[in-house]
């Protein structure tokens, strides 16, 4: 089975959330604030209340630092089974064993979009395949493009990675200390999701159009 490229969970993505009545804003902001946006975003996306009580909109974005510890893969799986990020049905999770455990999700709220979670010592590291160098119209312009443009996606870094077929693809991954608290872990895997949507959008121009599908 041909495996998919990021176009195709972007489109997927843009359906889902127009089905649900969500429309698109544009916002300008200084960068430092990035994290801060997407945290109420994802808030401004649950809540119905008009009009919103900006002062519960701050209480909702806070996080409690409290109760660290550091994740296996194995705890760090029982924990998010339990969370409501699985249990409304966003997202699900498998734990895939072997030597180096790995935590495999599917953002259903972004069209399907497969992440990689691993704990590897004292860091969490999830991440997600782009496409492959074969789907780059101009390798050397796109990562000039990518070189100046990937600070602009919150929390992610885009890797050049060969996998187990022997093709190079590009990844974007995010990673955190393995003794975060879960509220965060969460955060960094919906962030990674939404960056991955974005640097479809961003770079697109550059992907060969006939395999983008």
């Amino acid at each position: 089975m041909k495996a998919k490229s990021s176009a195709h969970y972007q489109r997927e993505y843009r359906r889902r959330l127009r089905e649900q009545g969500l429309v698109k804003k544009e916002v300008w902001i200084r960068p430092e604030n990035a994290k801060q946006l997407a945290v109420f975003e994802k808030i401004l996306r649950d809540v119905i209340e008009t009009p919103l009580d900006p002062n519960k909109l701050l209480r909702k974005g806070e996080h409690t630092m409290t109760d660290l510890k550091c994740w296996t893969t194995d705890s760090l799986y029982e924990a998010m089974k339990d969370e409501e990020l699985i249990l409304s049905g966003q997202a699900s999770v498998e734990l895939i064993g072997g030597v180096h455990p790995t935590l495999h999700i599917v953002m259903h709220e972004y069209g399907d979009l497969p992440l990689f979670m691993t704990v590897a010592g004292e860091q969490l590291v999830v991440e997600a395949v782009l496409w492959s160098t074969e789907e780059v119209s101009d390798l050397a312009k796109f990562n000039d493009a990518v070189l100046r443009t990937h600070k602009y996606f919150p929390l992610s870094t885009i890797s050049l990675d060969t996998l187990g077929d022997g093709k190079d693809y590009y990844h974007m991954f995010g990673a955190l200390s393995s003794a975060s608290i879960l509220p965060n872990v969460i955060f960094e895997i919906e962030t990674l999701a939404a960056n991955v949507i974005q640097a479809t959008e961003a770079y697109s121009d550059l992907l060969n159009p006939a395999k983008e599908a």
